[in-house]
């Protein structure tokens, strides 16, 4: 989930075809409202950013990435449903289909290699309705939902195929070049990465160490994955976190990102500025730099940028300079196109939309 959502956007994560929701057809044209501003760029942005475009512009709409031919994006949207629903659409706006059941909460949904189809996360199987939210009796908490499990479908929302089912929270597929699956579980009782094939066979642990770590991506080569996480010593930290695990909640403080071979050997941090959370990673198509959001700079408020680091750690950028929340970045697979998620130009309080901007190196 890559990803679990933050609070600065209510970040949160079969059936047959005769279940399967699919939205009419619309254009850009037809899915933007009647104003948009001529310039998305903030002061400080036009180093690297260039001819922003709105893709959606109502509700919460987040998680957008690109299928490998970089003609399509995924996304999670609550604009039709109490919670998110999967859907897709060009990369000008046009021809948004809902591909998920229309039930449960949905979260993280990524192309597999052909474009043919989608694996995501989804919490139907535990029941019809959107699952609850925590309240604040423990401060404030992201859902762990231990009914999310991991579904491959069809473009065209046939063929829902189960590809987790084991007890607790199954989310955050992301998938490599080869239709290699990483993804983040809590089976073993705590939050670790493991990846499987497409079909969910050969499941593999690749992190083992306590805390939470997740939200993993590969690189375009395949060989390394870019996660982030937050490792705990023994005391009091890691006994509430397996405490509120175990009743699946957790309760973020400072997240750092880490890279590691796709074997989960070799691993080292990248990023280590011990406030706020540096999360949502992608690398670079080159495999040299990651993209990512965070508040290190504001760890107190949802105040999230977009950042760029070489991934030594070294030569940190700051990309994004809205004041307010700027997150989920991805590469197209041939680098001229960034796509992320942003409060800007909101309609409404809170609401969250997908931009997509020319790359700039």
């Amino acid at each position: 989930m890559s990803t679990i959502r933050l609070a600065a956007i209510a970040i949160t994560a079969a059936l047959g075809a005769a279940a399967v929701g699919l939205l009419p057809t619309m254009s850009a044209e037809q899915n933007a409202p009647a104003v948009v501003p001529a310039d998305l760029l903030y002061p400080g942005e036009s180093r690297h950013l260039a001819n922003v475009r709105q893709l959606t512009f109502a509700g919460e709409n987040a998680e957008a990435y690109f299928s490998f031919d970089g003609q399509q994006l995924s996304f999670q949207s609550n604009r039709a449903h109490a919670c998110d629903q999967i859907y897709t659409m060009k990369t000008d706006g046009s021809d948004v289909r809902m591909i998920s059941t229309g039930l449960g909460r949905t979260t993280c949904a990524h192309f597999m290699p052909d474009g043919q189809s989608i694996v995501y996360a989804s919490t139907h199987l535990g029941g019809p309705e959107c699952p609850p939210v925590p309240g604040r009796e423990q401060g404030y908490v992201w859902p762990i939902y231990d009914t999310y499990d991991i579904f491959r479908v069809n473009v065209d929302g046939t063929g829902l195929t189960r590809l987790t089912d084991t007890p607790g929270y199954d989310a955050e597929a992301t998938v490599a070049k080869d239709g290699r699956i990483v993804f983040t579980s809590v089976r073993d009782g705590d939050m670790e990465i493991y990846s499987m094939n497409g079909d969910g066979s050969d499941v593999r642990r690749l992190t083992n160490r306590p805390g939470p770590d997740g939200g993993p991506f590969f690189s375009a080569d395949g060989s390394k994955i870019v996660w982030r996480g937050r490792p705990l010593q023994p005391g009091q930290e890691l006994d509430d976190y397996f405490s509120l695990l175990k009743q699946g909640i957790w309760r973020p403080t400072s997240l750092e990102l880490f890279v590691m071979d796709r074997d989960g050997s070799n691993v080292r941090q990248v990023t280590n500025t011990g406030v706020g959370a540096n999360w949502a990673p992608f690398f670079t198509p080159d495999g040299t730099q990651i993209i990512y959001g965070s508040n290190a700079k504001n760890p107190r408020g949802n105040n999230f940028d977009i950042f760029l680091v070489n991934v030594d750690g070294t030569g940190l950028e700051q990309i994004t300079f809205f004041d307010g929340f700027d997150g989920f970045p991805m590469f197209s697979p041939d680098g001229t196109q960034l796509v992320f998620g942003s409060n800007r130009n909101q309609a409404n309080d809170g609401d969250t939309n997908v931009f997509v901007a020319d790359w700039k190196n």
